[in-house]
Formats: C-alpha cells, structure tokens, sequence
C-alpha cells in the first residue's frame, strides 16, 4: 500500500511522544497490541497516531479499527478503543498539512541524497531512502532509511511500496523493476523509460543523435578491429567510453594512438560490459545547464555555468559562465531540446561542450541533481534540490534566477586514503571558514578515498575575478589576504586630465571604494581602449567613470563597447572653456547612454557611482545616507556660525536709509561680493533719494 508505515516504527515514535507527556503507566498495554508487525495504510495510520497522541493507550482486543479503515479481505493484526463515534472523511477529502504529506522515496543515499533530505526539512517533506550502507550520507536527516540495494529488485519492490513517488540520486538502478512498479501505479519520476536511456551511454547519444541535437561523432564497438576502424575514421586522439556505470572520471579513456588502443580498453574491463567510442571534441570549455521539468511538463532553466575537471571529475564550477549571450542562448536551446526528448519530471543536468569554431556539442545528461547545480544552494533563489522535490511533487516551480552577482563551486576530493586525507580536507575547510561569502558542505562520508567526492565548498561574491581571488587564498595557506577587486574604473584620455579625474578617486576614498586608474585614449590607443571596455564586466567592474576633454569621444566609444553604466565627465581644455567637451559627451546616439555631470565635476561623477553602487550594497548606501545627513549639519553649522558670530555681523551707516528697490540691489551686489571673497563699498542712487553704505568686518564664513 503506498505511503504505508510499519506499526511498530509508529509505536516506538509514539511511545517516546507519550512517555516524556504522560508517563510510562499509561504504555502498559502498548506492547500487547503490536503481536507482528504490518503495514499500515495513510488513514490507518492518522487513526492510529491520533489515537496514541490523544492518551488512549488502553488498547483492549475487542474493540478494533474502524471498518471504513480496513483493508479489503484481510484481518487487522492490531486493535484499539474507539473513543469517538465520527466517521473518519476519505482519504481524498483529507486536508493536506503542511506543503505536501507526501512520501518522496529516493533511490540512493549518497551526498545528493543529502542535500535532497536538507531541502525538504525546510518544507517539511519526508524523504525515504534505500542504500546500502547504514551510515551513509543521507541516513542520518531522512525521514527513513530502508538499507538495501537499489539494484535488487525485491528490495526496491518493498521500498516502492512505502513512498508516494519514487526517484533517484544516481541513475544506475534496475530500470526493469521500476517499469514493472509503474505498470503497478507506483509513480516514478523521472519515467524508467528515461533512466533507461540515460544509464547507457551509448544508448543516450543514439536517442538524442535521432532527435536532432549536436554531438559528437560517436560509434559501437565490439572488438579491437572495430575500434582500429573507429581510430582510422575519426583520428587520434580516441576518446573511448563504457556504455554502463561511467560516471565521476569512470568508464573513460584516451587512446592518442592506435599502438595505445589495446591498453585503453584494457583498463576499462573490456568489451564485455560495451564500449562505443566518441570523435575527439577539441573543446574550449566545458559547459553545464541545469533545468528543472514539471508534471506538466514546463520547464525552468538555471544560468549556464562552466565546470572545469580534474582527472575526469568535476573539480570546479563558475557560475555563470564567462561565455557570451549568444552562445549562452545556443547552449540553453541545446540543453531545452535535450530535455524535451526524455519523458518524466526532476532536474535535468546538461552537460556541453564549447568548440573552438563556436559549436555547442552535447556531451551527456543526468536525470538527477548534478555536480554543476550545488552552487545553486548558496548563490539562486531556488537551489537545485528543492526545485527537484517541487518537480516531482507536482508543486509550483521555483524562481532559478541568481542572488549574486558571481558563484563558484570547489569539489573537496579525498588527496589520501584514510585519516591523512581527513586532515587534508579538515585544514581545507578551516581556511574556507575564515572566509566571507564561504560555504562549506561536508558529506559525513565514513571512509576517505583518493578522488572520492568528500564535500564542497561555495564562495559567492561580487564578481568571478573577486571568489577566484578568494578560492585562491582558500586553497593556499600560505597566501596572504587577497587583494579587494576594484568595481569602479576611472579613466581618461590623457595625463593632464588627471587633476580633474582625482576628484572622483577622493570621493570613492572616503567610502572605502577600491577603483582603478587608467590612461585610455579613445584615439591613440584605440585597440587598448577597445580591450578595457570589453573586459570590463569580466574583471568585476561595474561602473566606468570616462573622464575627456576636447573633442570627448572617450566615454561615448566605451559605451557602445560595454554593457556597463558609464559616466561622462567633461573636462575643461584650452578652448572654448569645456562646452566643447560637455557637448560632445551629452550629444549621444540613443542607446548608447552615457550619465553626464558638470564640467570637471568628477566629484559627482565619484558620489554617482557610489549611489549606483549602493543599489545592490546595504552598506554602501547606508553610508551615502550618512554622507548626505553629515553634509546637511555642515551646511547648518556654518548658517548658525554666520548669524551668531560677531565678526560676521555686517554693520552699516546711513544717512538715510530707505526702503527701496536701489537697496535690494545693493545688499545683492553684497552678497555676490561675500561669496567671491571680495568687499563691496558703494552707493546706490535710488529713485527717493541717495543712500550711502558703508560695509565693513567683511570676512568669508567658510575658508
């Protein structure tokens, strides 16, 4: 009966429930009740818990389950008082408590296992898990762990039958038996049908080369004549490859000549199990796209991401790729079609290749949380593991979209078998910790072996160049702090427009803003102009401060070169007092915005981009709030220091002094006398008459 529980697991929880509220007098009767264990079906088993919950425990053999809670031609192995006379409401009129009561059976138990168990604590999801091992990863944060192998068909039989919904952590289970349960009703997901493609490599490229996605070259072999043909037709090097049980740098080889065929397929068993091998790909990149599919079949796709191996295992993931959008679009199209062909809901792992002529080739898919996808833990709004329980529940999608601006994934790989490797990997994460922006994740494995995945570490921060500097010094003892990334870069076309452009570099100073200084002539070094503004973005800037005189080309070039918010400043040249430059720099095409200050103002070129900033920095803005609050107390300061200080009072002599405009106009010409710094001593001839001011004690309120 799906989602099921043995009697005797839900008395020893009850037990525990009523001994600790009621005392251990009111559980005498409980054993009496329990004979042999058996499967309670979901309404037995609420009827059951309410009734252990609610302090009836006197559970005398002569009253018994409700009929209406009985399973059809078979006798109740257990009995209890009825204490209500209410029918209990069918099953489908049931409310649901919580966001889902149903069982999500897992098949595996390993690390993927375990992150799937931490993403369902949240929502309060029970997970089950079959695995092998008693203490494996996932065991201790499942709702329950039935050990056993999820290859054995009578044990993953027994383990369906306690679960709602059936998936896997690692697709190399007995796809026959899960084909049998779906002919029985059990829901799996995703399909067999898909896992049985997905778990055969060769199988897989001939299924997706038959729905039109780009791959490389691939074919069967049987014996070592047919791979020398395979070597003759495709070249050397040879990637050769197990249909079966290939995964983490397993059931793979290089043979970079025919002499090295022989050993290569030596070293992968054989051709008893299949082999096939795959034209070489010479990549550029190693690209992943993780995609989420629904019941209904709706799709959500992660950012693209790249992963870097090391001996054919995963090692470390950039997030997102540093590639452009178009062949961002390219792989996304590629990874959507990929996932389209397969049958079922759960994440999807599309791993690609980036060629060097710009082609995106399909490497392989897993139907299952992926290596690429932990990142999404720490820097998306809806990690990989939850959006795969979501999925196969049926529930709404989550949003994939990132939180920060750069991720990046570090595997933690056993350096030595036993305890030295322990130490290894303790010492690593010790480093990680001390850290802003780390995260460290630890597998609880028992036994460490080289090239075994132990956990992972994820640095999230405010650009790629910013988390590799700290992965850096994560991986190296030794190093030092590392140096804070600039976000702000301040250029300017020439030397002499330095004076100006200091301005913005003080500003950025007082608020703690690292920033670069560049000399970039939009005209005499175009090629470098070009290069600074279209690696930019790469290198974490994230607000370009283009100072030019003249004819001011420099911040309008870049602009157009960048993606980059850009901020003009126009500086004064010999001629024409700056207007030249202010026009040039305002007048831009549309789509090519460039914000605009004041001639030779880089003050508030450096105060804008410190606001631009604190759009995404709490901090920061906080600090540009105080900025202002202190600026306005400047300013009322000196006003009260003005009114209440002697040696500022203004005295005038008059001999007749009347109220008239000629009087407006010569305390006017005062005060525009005061704010130069100079002293105004003169008549006004009004239209009633002649008045003579004298001004004296004039000194300026501010230095």
């Amino acid at each position: 009966m799906v989602g099921g529980i043995f009697v005797n697991q839900c008395a020893h929880i009850e037990r525990e429930k009523v001994t600790k509220r009621r005392g251990p007098d009111h559980l005498q009767t409980l054993p009496a009740v329990l004979p042999s264990p058996r499967l309670l079906n979901p309404l037995e088993f609420q009827w059951f818990r309410a009734q252990l919950t609610a302090g009836h425990c006197s559970l005398l053999s002569t009253h018994h389950i409700p009929p209406q809670l009985q399973r059809k031609n078979q006798t109740p192995h257990c009995s209890a008082s009825l204490h209500s006379n209410a029918t209990l409401p069918r099953k489908d009129e049931l409310p649901v408590h919580g966001v889902s009561e149903k069982v999500i059976g897992v098949l595996g138990g390993g690390q993927l296992g375990r992150m799937l168990c931490q993403a369902a604590s949240k929502l309060a999801i029970k997970i089950a898990i079959l695995d092998p091992l008693v203490n494996c990863p996932a065991s201790s944060l499942a709702y329950y762990h039935m050990v056993g192998n999820f290859d054995d068909s009578t044990t993953v039989q027994k383990f369906a039958k306690r679960c709602d919904v059936l998936t896997v952590e690692i697709e190399h289970v007995d796809v026959a038996t899960l084909e049998i349960l779906e002919q029985q009703g059990i829901d799996c997901q995703p399909r067999a049908s898909t896992i049985r493609i997905i778990q055969d490599k060769y199988l897989q490229k001939v299924h997706f080369s038959q729905h039109g996605i780009p791959l490389p070259e691939f074919m069967q072999i049987d014996d070592l004549e047919g791979a020398k043909k395979a070597g003759d037709l495709f070249g050397y090097p040879l990637m050769i490859k197990s249909r079966r049980l290939a995964y983490d740098g397993r059931g793979n080889a290089v043979a970079k000549s025919a002499e090295e065929l022989s050993s290569a397929i030596f070293a992968l068993g054989g051709f008893e199990h299949g082999l096939y091998v795959e034209k070489w790909a010479p990549f550029v990149k190693e690209l992943s796209v993780v995609i989420a599919r629904c019941r209904d079949n709706s799709m959500s796709c992660y950012p693209v991401v790249e992963t870097i191996h090391k001996e054919n295992i995963c090692h470390i993931v950039k997030s997102p790729a540093s590639v452009s959008w178009e062949i961002k679009n390219l792989a996304t199209d590629v990874a959507y079609k990929a996932v389209s062909s397969l049958e079922g809901a759960g994440i999807f792992a599309v791993e690609l290749f980036l060629t060097e002529d710009g082609q995106i080739l399909l490497n392989e898919v897993a139907p299952r949380p992926h290596n690429s996808g932990h990142h999404t833990i720490e820097s998306c709004k809806t990690s990989q593991f939850e959006q795969h329980l979501r999925a196969v529940l049926g529930l709404p999608l989550g949003d994939p979209s990132m939180i920060t601006p750069a991720a990046i994934m570090y595997n933690i790989l056993g350096e030595e078998e036993g305890e030295p490797g322990f130490y290894i990997a303790n010492q690593l994460m010790q480093r990680a910790l001390s850290i802003s922006g780390a995260f460290v994740h630890w597998y609880n494995k028992p036994e460490m072996r080289k090239q075994r995945k132990m956990g992972h570490i994820t640095i999230v921060g405010r650009s790629m160049s910013a988390v590799e500097n700290l992965l850096s010094s994560t991986l190296d003892e030794a190093s030092e702090k590392p140096a804070v990334e600039p976000r702000v870069g301040i250029i300017m076309g020439s030397d002499s427009d330095f004076p100006v452009m200091r301005d913005a570099a003080k500003v950025l100073d007082t608020f703690g803003e690292p920033y670069e200084i560049k000399i970039v002539s939009a005209h005499r070094t175009p090629h470098w102009m070009f290069s600074y503004a279209s690696s930019a973005q790469e290198r974490g800037i994230q607000i370009i401060i283009a100072g030019a005189g003249g004819a001011a080309h420099l911040p309008g070039m870049v602009a157009s070169l960048t993606p980059l918010p850009v901020i003009g400043v126009p500086v004064r040249a010999s001629t024409l007092d700056g207007i030249d430059s202010l026009l040039s720099i305002v007048q831009m095409p549309r789509g090519v915005p460039v914000a605009t200050v004041a001639i030779n103002n880089a003050t508030n070129a450096g105060l804008l981009a410190v606001r631009m900033l604190g759009v995404a920095d709490v901090d920061l803005l906080s600090r540009m709030s105080q900025f202002q609050e202190d600026t306005k107390k400047n300013v009322l300061s000196k006003a009260e220091k003005l009114e209440k200080d002697e040696k500022f009072r203004i005295t005038f002599s008059s001999e007749n002094v009347k109220e008239s405009s000629s009087s407006i106009v010569s305390l006017r010409l005062y005060q525009q006398s005061f704010e130069s710094g100079s002293v105004y001593s003169g008549g006004v001839s009004g239209s009633s008459g002649i008045s003579r001011y004298k001004c004296f004690n004039m000194e300026r309120a501010v230095s």
